[in-house]
């Protein structure tokens, strides 16, 4: 195979797995067009008290996020029994289930269209599913890229990603706006509206699973099953022939020469992994991206003209992912983690004293703004370039799990408590909503000081030389 042969082969398997990575960002952000609908469809109806319908709420909005937990902690476990690309053809089918299920819960227990507020705990499940998918994926899809890429080029493919998680977010708020202009009402959209922005989802999971089909798993996953012949095959056609045969002997040195076993290159690489994920989640981004809807709607109280207003920040989340993966070769890993922090912590801190100070309108979707072009020129696709290069073959499989276990139960805790905190009669009394923004800032400060202090530089080292480091 020629050079641009080789690009385009690689290429192929590089926007393959980014489904899941889009699968990702449309499942996660699909939630945030139907907020109120649920709110009004399975939780008002039950009448409870402000405190328990707030924290109802905040389970039945991030319960997804079980499932996420879920699927990280035992990614690692099925990446290695079933190998890399069949776990994410089980991410797809399970992507596929939840789509239709939380679509029409009441699917294989009554007629479809008859289901109320009884079917919550039955709606909860199927997202939990979904769940299931995200968290597979969002390990397997970083880790199936960065193991068929080349050094000098897996920051921008891992990148790619993350750019297809966040046009996953963008293409579904598209979606979510189209549906409920189209509904023409409220009423609509609480009652039916909300079902065909969840079975919306089944379009990009069926060519997720249909496409998995026609690519290899990665070499590193093939070579763990003593499949080398499979493995070289892969590795000629995406570097060539010399590149192939001498990048073959380095995995065959690193899958062997360890036990494998997770503190084989001690507690500090486990640990960073673990720190860089909850703090990629402590800063908030999912505050903005579930919540989005209810929050323009203190800038603009129609339905419609706050979907449109997220697709704002879905369009500016979609532009500063293309910059990072522009230049996360270029500059490197951590100058772009440490200004993407500062720009975090500046909007955030911003955005808690315009709630403070009652002048929301435009002045806090500049701070949004603000915030989303930071995380994504940042914290949102390099923190999946790290966690993807930073562990050594033989223990990424099981350190990489923990890391992203450990991002689901932070976006859970955070997903979890903004509703409590921001609906507290308390703190809206004192703050104006303003206290928990502040939150995510101080969390961005820190963000900030331990790349700084605690993670190394990754850019054009091989998955093999990052062992070094370690040693």
């Amino acid at each position: 195979m020629s050079k641009s042969e080789n690009s385009r082969y690689l290429l192929k398997l590089t926007l393959v797995a980014t489904l899941g990575g889009l699968l990702f960002g449309y499942d996660t952000g699909v939630i945030s067009g139907t907020v109120g609908s649920l709110d009004a469809f399975f939780i008002k109806p039950k009448g409870l008290s402000e405190t328990a319908a707030s924290a109802f709420k905040g389970f039945l909005i991030s319960s997804a996020l079980i499932g996420c937990i879920i699927g990280g902690i035992f990614g690692g476990v099925i990446s290695k029994k079933v190998g890399r690309k069949n776990g994410l053809i089980i991410a797809a089918i399970l992507f596929l289930v939840s789509a239709l299920g939380s679509a029409m819960p009441e699917m294989l227990i009554t007629r479809i269209g008859t289901a109320d507020h009884t079917f919550s705990t039955v709606f909860i499940i199927y997202r939990i599913i979904g769940g299931l998918g995200v968290g597979l994926a969002s390990m397997l899809s970083p880790l199936y890229i960065s193991e068929i890429a080349p050094a000098n080029s897996r920051g921008k493919l891992v990148s790619f990603n993350q750019l297809a998680i966040v046009g996953g977010f963008m293409v579904v708020y598209f979606v979510n706006y189209f549906i409920s202009k189209g509904g023409g009402s409220d009423e609509w959209l609480n009652t039916v509206g909300w079902r065909w922005m969840f079975a919306s989802e089944v379009i990009p999971a069926s060519l997720f699973l249909i496409l998995l089909f026609f690519v290899p798993d990665t070499p590193r996953s093939l070579m763990l099953k003593n499949r080398k012949k499979e493995a070289l095959n892969v590795l000629v056609k995406v570097n060539g022939k010399i590149e192939g045969h001498k990048i073959l002997s380095e995995i065959d040195g690193s899958v062997t020469e360890t036990s494998g076993k997770l503190l084989s290159y001690g507690w500090l690489v486990i640990a960073i992994g673990i720190i860089l994920s909850v703090f990629q989640q402590f800063v908030g981004i999912n505050v903005v991206l579930y919540y989005a809807p209810e929050i323009f709607k203190s800038i603009n109280s129609d339905t419609d003209g706050a979907l449109f207003l997220t697709i704002l920040v879905g369009i500016v989340n979609f532009i500063f992912t293309i910059i990072a993966i522009k230049t996360v070769d270029k500059y490197g890993r951590k100058p772009l983690m440490i200004i993407g922090a500062l720009g975090m912590t500046i909007a955030m801190f911003a955005l808690g004293f315009v709630f403070f100070a009652k002048s929301t309108g435009y002045l806090a979707l500049i701070c949004m703004m603000l915030y989303v072009a930071s995380f994504a020129v940042s914290w949102g696709p390099v923190t999946w370039v790290l966690l993807a290069e930073i562990f050594p073959n033989k223990i990424r499989g099981k350190a990489m799990a923990i890391a992203v276990a450990a991002q689901w139960i932070s976006n859970y805790l955070v997903s979890l408590t903004f509703p409590m905190m921001d609906d507290n009669s308390f703190l809206t009394e004192h703050f104006n909503h303003g206290f928990s923004y502040w939150v995510y800032g101080l969390m961005s400060l820190l963000a900030m000081f331990f790349i700084l202090k605690f993670v190394p530089e990754t850019k054009g080292k091989t998955l093999e030389e990052m062992e070094e480091i370690w040693k």
